[in-house]
């Protein structure tokens, strides 16, 4: 019998490589009382301690979640099955000592909230976030995995994720990384998708719902769906080409979850209580439109800080004033140029953040980057001490998409817009998945829109925190921006209560009247001008009693002792937005076509 070397060469290069697989189990026997027994095996090992651990952070979160609060039963064996010895050097590591080449893990996870960062398990579900589930060997990340889903037939389960499938219910992932960035959602759900011609390359978009409403809720909702992914595919001039050639919306709608929506590489998760038919429909649109706009910037336009994603720390980035910012500005705006929500819709939505932003002290302490530092301490991060947010924060996500509003607009004032400044930071980084840095994004805009124009911004609005002038800005698209100066401000959150008490309910904002006269979160306000307060009153029906200027008198109480004090009133900073029609106004032409050309107004 004639042997070919290098048939046989080739067949041991094969075999090597099944062997450097590490094979993972899941099954959810006791699901009703949110449980999973999981397993692992981790072949081909050298000698020594083998270190297994469950992932502190999460792909698209940036604090420390410690999931291995949830695992309990931890057993490792070799393969022969014997016993192996566990020894914990820290709460989320497990090592392993005296195996022959082979450990094999079983644990059991407790999971029950159904979001973007954890898992959920019950009889309605697997919702599987894997960071969350698996635990991991870190020196082993190069392996390619595979995981059997045991799914509950008397259920009806089934499996979706961006995993390739390999058969029955077993996928896989290259590596560690693209397997902790793969959400899993195992149920009895339904499905919808189309297929988008991408340079001639077909790329599918598909949508899986688990929901307890109709199949024609669905076709409806999913109508949206696609007029989303269209309008976010003309902002940047193509899709991005996915690694298996699919992106799947992994979207649960059931009472038993907690709202949120979670980026991937190829995928995303949609969590909320709503069903379609009781707001759904209209209120998870937005989310749809954010997380899928996260393909390109984040996923593909990535920040070299968050390269690779580190599970066993808080990540941190000075760029997610741009990353979530400028995607929380298109998540609206997408909708608007959809035709989803009405350009009216749009433009008076934008008052809320606007005044969060532009009103916060926060501005005098941090600058946009350092906003974005701050992520590890408010990304779903739990503290159990009391923090002074309201004075020394403003969201990144909300701070950045007010900038890119700004950017967008006076960019346009240029003959320039937000688009192509998006679309050339794509081809330069995020096509070619070159990480980028801040100076990486100063750089372009110098290079899109001018030196002059470039530096500005960033030195003004990024390294400063200065705020653009937003008056002129919107009245290039038929916008009014007012401020109601004339009517009082007390300048604290008050809410009185059955019983007639006035509770201040968070830290009031500095230099605000209240403030000034030394109000607190916690105080209860029982009497003004002498007048005691009732329990059939509204603050704020109080307050508009009077005017800027005048001085009341306050009594309260702090910790059970009776105080006063003295509030001056001041003129209220809130700012309006409008279209200058509702405000009796009469666009020209040309900010007709301006706004048309801002919204894509047919």
């Amino acid at each position: 019998m004639k042997i070919n070397i290098l048939s046989l060469f080739f067949l041991a290069i094969s075999l090597g490589l099944q062997g450097q697989t590490n094979q993972y189990s899941i099954s959810f026997e006791n699901a009703e009382h949110h449980e999973a027994e999981i397993t692992a095996s981790f072949p081909s090992l050298n000698p020594g301690v083998l270190s297994v651990r469950m992932g502190r952070s999460s792909p698209g979160r940036y604090a420390l979640h410690e999931f291995a609060k949830n695992v309990y039963n931890f057993k490792a064996t070799d393969s022969n099955g014997k016993a192996l010895e566990v020894s914990r050097p820290n709460p989320y590591q497990w090592d392993i000592t005296g195996h022959d080449g082979e450990v094999n893990i079983s644990y059991t996870l407790f999971a029950n909230r159904g979001d973007g960062t954890y898992a959920q398990i019950d009889e309605t579900h697997a919702h599987l976030n894997i960071p969350a589930t698996f635990m991991y060997v870190t020196n082993l990340s190069d392996r390619k995995i595979e995981v059997d889903f045991k799914v509950r037939k008397d259920l009806n389960w089934k499996v979706a994720t961006q995993m390739p499938h390999v058969s029955g219910n077993i996928y896989t992932a290259p590596n560690l990384q693209y397997f902790m960035d793969s959400p899993t959602e195992i149920s009895n759900y339904s499905i919808r998708q189309f297929e988008v011609d991408n340079n001639s390359t077909p790329q599918n978009i598909q949508f899986v719902l688990h929901h307890n409403g109709t199949e024609a809720e669905l076709d409806t909702y999913f109508e949206q769906v696609k007029k989303v992914v269209l309008a976010e595919k003309e902002v940047f001039g193509e899709l991005p080409n996915y690694d298996y050639g699919t992106y799947t919306f992994l979207a649960c709608y059931i009472p038993n979850a907690s709202g949120d929506g979670m980026e991937h590489r190829n995928s995303t998760i949609l969590t909320d209580r709503e069903g379609l038919a009781e707001g759904g429909m209209k209120n998870n649109i937005g989310t749809v439109a954010h997380e899928f706009f996260h393909c390109w910037n984040v996923e593909r336009i990535r920040p070299k800080a968050l390269e690779p994603f580190n599970f066993a720390e808080a990540n941190m980035s000075g760029e997610l004033w741009f990353a979530e910012g400028f995607t929380s500005y298109y998540t609206n705006f997408i909708l608007c140029r959809a035709g989803i929500i009405t350009p009216e819709e749009y433009v008076e939505g934008l008052t809320g953040t606007f005044n969060y932003v532009w009103n916060s002290p926060a501005r005098q302490f941090f600058n946009p980057i350092e906003m974005s530092y701050q992520a590890p301490f408010v990304d779903a991060a739990t503290s159990v001490d009391p923090v002074n947010r309201e004075n020394t924060f403003i969201s990144y996500y909300s701070y950045g998409s007010v900038l890119g509003l700004a950017l967008d607009l006076s960019l346009r004032q240029n003959g320039l817009n937000l688009d192509d400044y998006m679309k050339l930071v794509w081809q330069t980084y995020g096509k070619k998945e070159i990480p980028y840095t801040l100076q990486d994004l100063s750089q372009t805009l110098v290079l899109y829109a001018g030196k002059e124009f470039g530096n500005a911004f960033f030195d003004s609005y990024i390294f400063k925190s200065e705020i653009p002038d937003y008056t002129a800005l919107f009245a290039s698209v038929g916008v009014v921006l007012k401020q109601a100066m004339d009517k009082p401000y007390f300048g604290a959150s008050v809410s009185i209560n059955q019983f007639g008490s006035g509770v201040i309910q968070r830290n009031t904002p500095i230099g605000s009247p209240a403030y000034t006269a030394g109000l607190d979160s916690g105080d209860v306000i029982t009497a003004i001008n002498n007048v005691p307060l009732t329990a059939t009153q509204s603050f704020n029906d109080i307050i508009n009693q009077y005017k800027v200027g005048d001085t009341l008198q306050v009594a309260y109480t702090r910790y059970g002792l009776p105080k006063t004090t003295s509030v001056i009133l001041a003129g209220n900073p809130t700012y309006s937005i409008q279209l200058i029609e509702k405000d009796g106004g009469k666009p020209n032409k040309q900010v007709l076509k301006n706004r048309k050309d801002w919204l894509k107004l047919d």
